[in-house]
């Protein structure tokens, strides 16, 4: 009997690649994990290619082999793809769609939407002829979507989209004039023949549409808006052909209703047009940062300068940009400088000066001077591309809240076709008028949406997502939005978030001669160094408009700091062990010093040898300047209802002084980097739903950590993977103006989930009782789903309260 069973279930054949192995011994051990798998019938693990090929039953779940390989110790590669899906038309297509993708044995998630047309599947070892085939067999379309492709419309042979209801409204138009000459005190009605030739090519041509997905549906076991309207509009054409046959084109003939279904379909196919116009706004965003792409760029190779297409540029390949260009790819400015408009990838307004050695992102524009480039990072690994995937990918998942519309899409056609057959049964029993009976069942049909609840979260979450992009926060997912609009608490790691993260000089003490002397002699003795303190004094010199004297004899103290000669005298700047080992007191200025260092600040301590005597001439304290902002953002925070905590690893007396000039009550001194998630997770314990803001390497455990983590995009690449939202500036307004835009994203969520739940729950039983005629269903129906995306698009009207700078 087993042998039966296992002859007639084909084995399932899987091949995965499996990371972390690095010898034969590694082969060995996840070949022996996968064939302890119940279901297993074989494995084999090839170490020169990484991969895993198992023969199991099919009804085995990938997940059993994923965790059997994890418990070995190592780890299965998952692939992701997105897949361009056409022919749906609402949330039950939705629903049918992610089942059949679902049912693909190797596929671990799969979610589709309705507003992108858009699947995400991500799967272990399935050919993509699989997915494709799985959605084809489900009655819909499927294509793979390029690396940053968006998915266009096709407009059908060449004509536009809104032809169809163009031609649709041209024929139904003589045939609901009557109806609506009747409150004048007109009556007359078109030739029953005539009310047939004109509602024949919409019912079977330009609604043809609705009867093509309908069958798909029926053949898939299942139920869509398609199907609704098919029925509905074929049995008020049948009704007014069976009594146009029966009684013939005469007065007494009675009121046929082939303007009835002739106008469901003419304002449904509006409501399609509409909406698909309105969808395509949505994903304005997304298209704005496609078109930062360039497409050619010009680089030097042999001396010659050669334009050549952007997939050829290589990392290392020296790129010209001329005036006016569009920078190709990111890379280090070598030659030139000019000013960059980065308006459209950090949300920046005002045009970024470059010169050499700073960094250029593609698809920013050069505004005058030529730069020459060194090409960093190419195609997919340019930060553009990254910014498109980020978009891309959270307007392709699903926000949480969108879990309990799947649950009601599910069921809904199945539901809404038994309304409208207790509909047609009550009404024929109860007052035996079936021809009224049949109107209302299709006004049931008709009236019934689930496209505008399908709609309702997805174009909310495209249009918030996409204008957050335009300003500068790149949401990552759904789920990360959704949350954020419940932050209550805002965690910021002090250094590179509200300050600058590089040192500063913040005071110059002087002893004996003027300070601006004192500067001039520390830039003279430093001024062959790349330390960041000497960097810091010369900035803070040029700043001060102080020359360069010339220095020789120039010598770095290891441990101690710097020596040199300036015009004939020997000077010293370095710390208090430099002071000692040339025997110099410090007593005189040892109240100072002690001041600066208690506010966290590093002291330097300058002396100057001449004439056989030493002396004191002061000291220089380094600080981590306040971001201008920084307060500005706390301020912000406030106003919309959020606390701020501040995380620092300074002593309590720094801090302090740091959350005091930034209007921070509450903070936490002496963190290490290590304790910070801990912080978070202690606050999450108090009740609290947490944003973490950080952008170093040290902060991605407490981003991982929070309910939302929030990195600047001036940080590291780790922190930006971690988090939830990344700013693309190191504006920590914008950490107000990313829960702000979350907050008003979530609403249009809620208003639009409500809209459709309630316009489905009052229009139905409206139209079962027969206060809705199926003409008024149909507008309805239509007006429902425009509205919920028209509500959406609002969103697009959005700007931050803060420029740039926290200027208001």
């Amino acid at each position: 009997m087993d042998a039966a069973v296992k002859s007639a279930v084909a084995p399932l054949d899987l091949s995965f690649k499996v990371e972390g192995m690095t010898c034969a011994s590694c082969v060995a051990r996840v070949e022996k994990a996968l064939k302890a798998v119940p279901g297993v019938e074989s494995a084999s693990v090839n170490l020169a290619t990484e991969k895993a090929t198992v023969r199991a039953n099919p009804a085995l779940p990938v997940d059993a082999l994923s965790a059997a390989v994890e418990k070995a110790g190592y780890d299965i590669a998952s692939d992701t793809v997105s897949l361009a899906i056409s022919g749906m038309t609402c949330a039950s297509c939705v629903g049918r769609v992610e089942k059949a993708l679902k049912k693909v044995p190797g596929v671990t998630a799969a979610s589709v939407n309705l507003a992108t047309e858009k699947a995400q599947v991500t799967s272990v070892g399935v050919p993509l002829e699989k997915l494709l085939a799985a959605v084809e067999k489900a009655g819909y379309e499927a294509a793979p979507v390029s690396e940053g492709g968006v998915a266009e419309t096709k407009a059908e042979a060449g004509l536009p989209g809104w032809w169809p209801v163009a031609v649709a409204a041209l024929l139904s138009a003589p045939l609901v004039a009557p109806m609506l000459a009747m409150p004048f005190g007109l009556h007359w009605a078109l030739p029953g023949w005539l009310q047939l030739a004109l509602a024949t090519p919409v019912q079977f041509w330009l609604g043809a549409r609705f009867y093509k997905a309908g069958w798909k549906a029926v053949l898939a076991r299942s139920g869509n808006m398609d199907l609704l309207v098919a029925l509905g509009t074929s049995a008020a054409y049948a009704l007014s052909l069976y009594l146009l046959l029966r009684h013939g084109d005469h007065a007494g003939m009675g009121h046929l209703y082939f303007e009835s279904s002739a106008v469901v379909i003419t304002l449904v196919l509006l409501g399609k047009w509409l909406e698909a116009r309105a969808k395509h706004q949505t994903v304005a965003a997304l298209h704005a940062l496609e078109s930062l792409r360039a497409t050619t760029a010009i680089v030097r190779r042999n001396g010659r300068e050669d334009e050549v297409p952007v997939s050829q540029v290589r990392v290392g390949d020296m790129i010209v940009v001329r005036p006016g260009d569009r920078v190709p790819v990111d890379g280090e400015v070598t030659e030139g400088s000019s000013h960059l408009d980065e308006s459209l990838l950090t949300g920046e307004s005002l045009p970024v000066t470059k010169g050499e050695g700073d960094t250029v992102t593609g698809g920013a524009v050069n505004a005058d001077g030529m730069l020459v480039v060194k090409a960093t990072a190419v195609g997919g690994d340019t930060m553009l591309s990254h910014i498109i995937k980020l978009v891309e990918d959270a307007q392709a998942v699903k926000a949480p809240i969108q879990r309990l519309v799947d649950k009601v899409s599910a069921v809904f056609v199945p539901v809404v076709l038994l309304i409208s057959l207790v509909t047609l049964l009550g009404w024929g029993w109860m007052t035996g008028d079936w021809q009224q009976a049949l109107l209302n069942a299709v006004a049931v049909q008709v009236i019934a949406c689930p496209c505008a609840l399908g709609l309702a979260t997805p174009t909310s979450i495209m249009a918030g997502t996409g204008v957050a992009a335009r300003y500068g926060i790149l949401i990552k997912d759904a789920e990360a939005l959704e949350t954020a609009h419940a932050v209550n608490v805002v965690a910021f790691d002090k250094t590179g978030t509200l300050t600058e993260g590089k040192p500063a000089v913040v005071a110059v003490e002087a002893a004996a001669r003027p300070e601006r002397e004192l500067l001039e002699m520390a830039r003279a003795v430093q001024q062959y160094s790349d330390h960041p303190l000497a960097k810091a004094v010369q900035a803070e010199a040029a700043r001060q408009g102080i020359g360069l004297r010339a220095a020789t004899a120039a010598q770095a103290l290891a441990g101690r700091g710097v020596r040199a000669d300036v015009d004939g005298s020997t000077v010293y700047l370095g710390n208090k062990r430099l002071m000692q080992e040339i025997g110099l007191a410090t007593a005189g200025m040892e109240e100072a010093a002690a001041r600066h260092e208690s506010a966290g600040r590093t002291v330097s301590w300058l002396a100057i040898q001449a004439n056989g005597g030493t002396e004191l001439a002061g000291l220089l304290a380094f600080g981590d300047t306040l971001k201008p902002s920084a307060r500005a953002a706390v301020q912000r925070l406030q106003a919309i209802g959020v606390a701020s905590v501040m995380l620092t690893g300074d002593n309590p007396g720094s801090a302090r002084a740091v959350a005091s000039a930034v209007g921070i009550s509450d903070f936490r001194a002496e963190v290490l980097p290590g304790d910070k998630a801990d912080v978070v997770a202690a606050l999450k314990k108090d009740g609290k739903t947490v944003a973490m803001v950080g952008d170093g390497i040290n902060d991605a455990p407490a981003l991982a950590a929070a309910d939302v983590g929030i990195a600047m995009s001036t940080g590291t690449d780790v922190a930006m993977h971690t988090a939830g939202i990344t700013l693309m500036r190191g504006e920590p307004t914008l950490v107000a103006e990313a829960i702000d835009i979350s907050k008003k994203t979530y609403r249009k969520i809620q208003q639009n989930l409500g809209w459709a739940f309630i316009y489905n729950i009052v229009g139905i039983p409206l139209a079962a009782l027969g206060y809705l005629n199926p003409v008024i269903a149909g507008a309805a129906m239509a007006f429902s789903s425009v509205s919920v995306v028209s509500n959406a698009l609002l969103l697009r009207r959005w700007k931050p309260a803060f420029t740039e700078g926290g200027k208001q």
